[in-house]
């Protein structure tokens, strides 16, 4: 195992890895810009770097100031986290090339999956159901109407680059096409260097469930079931559960099988996510694959009790699974909320100092955050400051329990989304689990799925 690793991130999933580092003994070294000298996972790091000025272009993404720091305090591996450097295959090529362990797949598994339209060609060639829709970058508008003619309206125009939702749009009419397209292609080239688009079948009402994958060195590859993410505002995931409250046993192990294929298809290793959109009918089609740890990882690790960080971390150091896939267990029901900095009215970022931050407490209750009062959350970064997670025996008690924790949730100095959660913890149709993609936009503020 690792004697020291090199957090190349920020915030709560720098907090995040630094607690199971310190479970195992391996010592932690964070870095930190100029607006996050204050942030937990700097005090609780045994050694901290300053990397740069506030923006992430002089800070967090500065591969080669990364790979300086690391050398300089013998890191001998590290995790990028989530977001930032985490799916950038240039970065994990540096590592390579200096000898650092990246806690990760390799570069070349990245970069075929950090392409939408080269994964969905991937992904078909191993057999895994696509959504209908064009395997290759469109040259214009002209190129995107007819090809919207072929697969028929409502199509979602997407970017091949990125994610987030950004350069992501549904467009019901070829007048809605040609409105949409240009922008959508500044959009992406803009915050991902490429402005490539494609076109996929828009499938009504889905549901956006993922499978957790793990694999090892040693061609072993198992599947941690599933989580649902599909309560969204903006093609942004805001409540994520495990497991999901729609998907039948067969079903389920069909879709794990399916992302193991897939995983064992493109030599995948480490932690790993396939997410899948689930039409009603249950039929379910690839949507994309990230290659890192995910931000919901942690209602897996409450139904199953397995530590994805510990894992990673195993896995990068050559050990194998310790486990196969019989051995894995659902024990219960967990949920997760982010806490986001933001207008619960406008959905606007919403920064500022945090006075008063004040944690629920209880059975079947887990926070991840890394501010805490006094803290202020700049304009700089994702507007994301916490994550709630709570487990139940079943769903029901589940729900009951982060109904009651976020309701003792304290944030004072800032705006939250804290009352749009409470909102759809408290509405028939989520406690029902008909927890559609369009949940909000139909539920409760149609402006939000603008």
């Amino acid at each position: 195992m690792f004697k020291k690793l090199l957090i190349a991130n920020r915030g709560e999933i720098a907090a995040r890895v630094i607690r199971t580092c310190k479970k195992l003994g391996i010592q932690t070294v964070a870095v930190y810009s100029e607006a996050d000298a204050d942030s937990l996972h700097v005090k609780w790091a045994d050694e901290a770097f300053l990397i740069g000025k506030p923006r992430v272009s002089e800070s967090y993404l500065n591969i080669e100031k990364m790979i300086e720091i690391a050398k300089e305090t013998k890191a001998e591996a590290i995790h990028p986290g989530y977001g930032l450097l985490s799916e950038n295959p240039t970065f994990a090529r540096r590592c390579e090339e200096e000898g650092i362990v990246f806690i990760g797949p390799n570069a070349n598994v990245i970069a075929s999956m950090g392409s939408k339209i080269e994964a969905r060609k991937t992904m078909a060639e191993a057999g895994i159901p696509i959504v209908p829709g064009i395997s290759f970058p469109l040259q214009d508008v002209e190129e995107a109407v007819k090809t919207a003619e072929t697969i028929g309206y409502p199509i979602m125009l997407k970017a091949s680059a990125g994610g987030g939702g950004i350069g992501m749009q549904i467009v019901r009419n070829e007048e809605e096409l040609r409105k949409a397209f240009e922008g959508n292609q500044k959009r992406a080239a803009s915050f991902f260097g490429d402005g490539a688009m494609y076109l996929e079948k828009y499938i009504e009402n889905p549901r956006h469930i993922e499978i957790q994958l793990l694999a090892d060195h040693h061609g072993n590859c198992v599947y941690l079931w599933e989580r649902e993410c599909s309560i969204q505002r903006r093609h942004q995931k805001v409540i994520e559960e495990a497991p999901s409250p729609f998907l039948d046993e067969e079903t389920r192990r069909n879709m794990g099988e399916a992302a193991v294929r897939a995983a064992k298809y493109i030599g995948y290793t480490n932690a790993g996510t396939i997410e899948f959109l689930v039409d009603e009918q249950k039929n379910f089609y690839f949507l994309e694959m990230n290659t890192r740890l995910q931000v919901e990882h942690p209602v897996t690790e409450e139904v199953t009790g397995i530590d994805l960080v510990e894992e990673q971390l195993r896995v990068a150091a050559g050990e194998r699974l310790g486990y196969t896939q019989q051995d894995i267990q659902r024990n219960g029901h967990a949920i997760e909320v982010r806490i986001y900095a933001e207008d619960p009215k406008t959905f606007f970022p919403s920064p500022g100092t945090i006075t008063a931050f004040q944690l629920p407490e209880g059975e079947g209750v887990r926070n991840e955050t890394a501010v805490t009062s006094g803290i202020a959350v700049t304009p700089f970064y994702d507007p994301m400051i916490a994550k709630l997670i709570t487990k139940g025996n079943t769903r029901e008690e589940a729900i009951a329990r982060m109904v009651q924790a976020i309701s003792h949730y304290q944030v004072e100095g800032i705006k939250t989304n804290i009352p749009m959660l409470k909102e759809v913890l408290n509405h028939p149709a989520f406690q029902a689990g008909h927890t559609t993609t369009n949940f909000i936009s139909t539920h409760l503020y149609k402006q939000s799925a603008k």
